[in-house]
């Protein structure tokens, strides 16, 4: 993986110390804690606006934890796609399929540290299905599911519970959204 916000000297603590001053300026507040372990699937949910991007990246930066995370290659053209990169995105071509689940499987059995963020939906857009690449990525990688969040009603966000899949689907999707009932995202439907 490429040098990331998260991994620049200075740069990084900086930033951190940043995140810490603009969230507590906004009102927000920062719940749960960093996991203590190298390789997971970060779920983020609710997902509706652009400031999702925002805001998690400052809840990033304020734990200090190196993630990655997946767009449309769309925004990462020039001239803006090298600071998507270094804020830890990776570019995805959504306009054919690529087997984009074994991919980054193969990612994290390729590294020593990988946290990966993805947001269920896929989209910003009110969606009745989630997509369950999320869960197939962490299944295949041997890897748990982080739960985090942000509520823009209680303007709280964080981690919550680390979750390892059973390879039962139906039932841990059950207990996933669980987590999420009652947490409201920017623009609720």
């Amino acid at each position: 993986m490429q040098r990331t916000i998260f991994t620049t000297p200075v740069i990084n603590t900086l930033c951190q110390w940043l995140a810490r001053l603009i969230l507590m300026l906004s009102g927000w507040k920062i719940t749960g804690k960093r996991p203590g372990i190298k390789k997971y699937v970060m779920i983020a949910a609710p997902h509706t606006t652009n400031w999702d991007f925002f805001y998690g990246l400052l809840m990033m930066l304020y734990f200090k934890d190196e993630v990655h995370w997946m767009g449309k290659k769309q925004i990462f053209r020039p001239p803006f796609g090298g600071i998507m990169k270094w804020f830890g995105g990776m570019p995805v071509d959504r306009s054919r399929s690529n087997n984009l689940v074994s991919t980054v499987v193969e990612k994290f059995q390729n590294s020593e540290s990988l946290v990966i963020a993805i947001p269920p939906e896929g989209s910003r857009s009110k969606v009745k299905k989630w997509k369950t690449g999320f869960y197939y990525i962490a299944a295949g990688a041997g890897v748990p599911i982080q739960l985090a969040y942000l509520d823009y009603e209680k303007k709280t966000g964080g981690y919550g519970e680390l979750f390892i899949p059973t390879n039962d689907f139906e039932a841990d999707m059950i207990k996933i959204k669980e987590f999420y009932k009652g947490i409201r995202g920017k623009y609720d439907s």
